[in-house]
């Protein structure tokens, strides 16, 4: 499995989204601080989810850091964030 594949696990189990999409931007990062040869370093997480209503956009993110912990220790270097609640959704 990997790393899109466990961020979208993860994130599916702690906020049950409507829409998730997760990009592996690490092609885009070549040479740059964090990348590695392999990739799946850089990622770019798009979520909407009921469990963001009422919250701001720091309080949404720590949110996701905190399920993402882990892997943002050990093996992302970089992690774009959009988290909305539905209604703030396209």
């Amino acid at each position: 499995m990997g790393a899109a594949d466990i961020i979208a696990q993860k994130l599916t189990a702690a906020f049950s989204p409507s829409e998730l999409s997760v990009e592996d931007e690490s092609a885009r990062h070549v040479g740059h601080a964090g990348a590695r040869p392999e990739g799946e370093t850089h990622f770019r997480v798009y979520i909407v989810s009921r469990s963001f209503k009422g919250l701001s956009r720091v309080e949404r993110h720590r949110q996701i850091n905190k399920v993402l912990a882990d892997e943002l220790r050990t093996n992302i270097h970089a992690l774009a964030i959009t988290a909305l609640a539905p209604q703030e959704s396209k």
